[in-house]
């Protein structure tokens, strides 16, 4: 979601600006590569270049292609085939053994539902979306791109035949997954899912909050920082937070409007601060509620909220993590937000956080 947010940036700069931009959109991935598909770039006319669609070897030909079809403004296919010799004679050395496809779609900015205009309806919304392109593998057919998005909430089809798709972009969203369809006459779709920014919630404005804060800020999440101290709880000890909630423990749900992807992490160093928070987030939907602090304060906090009554079940006991963070040995402050951040992108992305040398499937799930 970063990606698409810092596309967004550009693109509303590059028409303020008066320059034509093309979306660049890695639509299919056959074998390995370093990107899978829904990676996108913004190319503006001048070479500027916004977003990723591989580790860099495939930037500088794409560029090219894309500021050709900027100049021709019509979509086009290109295809990136690790075992041709003619990808390596013109430098395009992918290094991941796999066939890349590349859609480029030139921006028309008059067209109020152009591809980034769809993204921005994507972005404008904490929802799931599937956004949906198609692209026909022979690239010397006709490349429609992206036209259509999804949530539970609207739905846009630029075109009146794509409407019969809306079946299955709600298996998408039901699923939580992308995935790439071939239809008769040669054409391709994909069905991306999108999902909210993680949204995270830090209880506690003390030092340590402050390294925590800014990883987060470089992964683009949305960052609330929630503390009862007025004189802790400041924009200028917070500057990369997107809000500051000066707030009592029982008004935290009305001030971090919690969703499937919000991440909490309960570090006041304030007991009854925490368990007062804790209180009010566990029988929410958030799906991380870290704590500061080893078992045992956890287990009394379990013991003090199960005295008033409030049983917290099997399931939401699976969504509380503490000690908070992978066990990498972090030991300074900004040693434990990287270990935190670390297990919030990997409950998130439903990985256990191991080495990926003990992995023995595919790094990225094929779409």
């Amino acid at each position: 979601m970063k990606e698409l947010n810092d596309i967004i940036i550009a693109y509303n700069k590059a028409v303020s600006q008066n320059k034509k931009t093309a979306l660049v959109t890695v639509v299919q991935v056959n074998g390995s590569s370093y990107r899978r598909p829904g990676a996108r770039m913004l190319v503006t006319e001048d070479g500027e270049i916004t977003g990723a669609i591989s580790g860099g070897c495939l930037e500088g030909d794409a560029l090219r292609k894309a500021q050709f079809a900027i100049f021709q403004q019509q979509n086009k296919l290109e295809i990136y085939d690790t075992t041709d010799d003619e990808d390596n004679k013109l430098g395009v050395q992918l290094g991941c053994n796999g066939i890349v496809y590349i859609l480029f779609e030139p921006i028309k900015n008059d067209d109020i539902n152009n591809p980034v205009n769809l993204l921005k309806k994507v972005a404008a919304q904490r929802k799931d979306a599937v956004i949906i392109t198609l692209f026909n593998p022979n690239k010397n057919l006709e490349q429609k791109g992206t036209l259509a998005f999804v949530n539970d909430a609207e739905s846009f089809f630029k075109l009146d035949e794509l409407h019969a798709l809306q079946d299955e972009c709600i298996n998408m969203l039901a699923t939580k997954s992308s995935i790439i369809k071939n239809y008769e006459g040669s054409c391709s779709a994909l069905f991306q899912f999108i999902p909210p920014v993680i949204q995270l919630v830090i209880v506690g404005a003390g030092n340590d909050a402050q390294p925590l804060v800014n990883i987060a800020s470089l992964l683009g999440w949305n960052i609330i920082v929630v503390d009862g101290r007025p004189t802790y709880a400041t924009q200028q000890r917070f500057p990369n937070a997107g809000r500051i909630a000066i707030v009592k423990p029982s008004e935290i749900l009305s001030a971090i409007n919690s969703d499937e992807q919000t991440a909490v992490v309960l570090m006041t160093h304030n007991y009854n601060y925490d368990v007062a928070a804790l209180q009010q987030l566990v029988n929410t939907n958030c799906k991380y509620i870290g704590a500061l602090g080893p078992k045992k304060k956890l287990r009394k906090m379990i013991d003090e909220l199960n005295e008033k009554g409030i049983i917290i079940n099997d399931d939401a006991m699976q969504n509380i993590y503490a000690p908070v963070g992978l066990d990498i040995g972090a030991e300074t402050s900004e040693e434990i937000a990287l270990s935190v951040i670390a297990e919030i992108k990997a409950v998130f992305a439903h990985r256990k956080g191991e080495s990926l040398k003990e992995r023995t499937s595919e790094i990225h799930e094929r779409t």
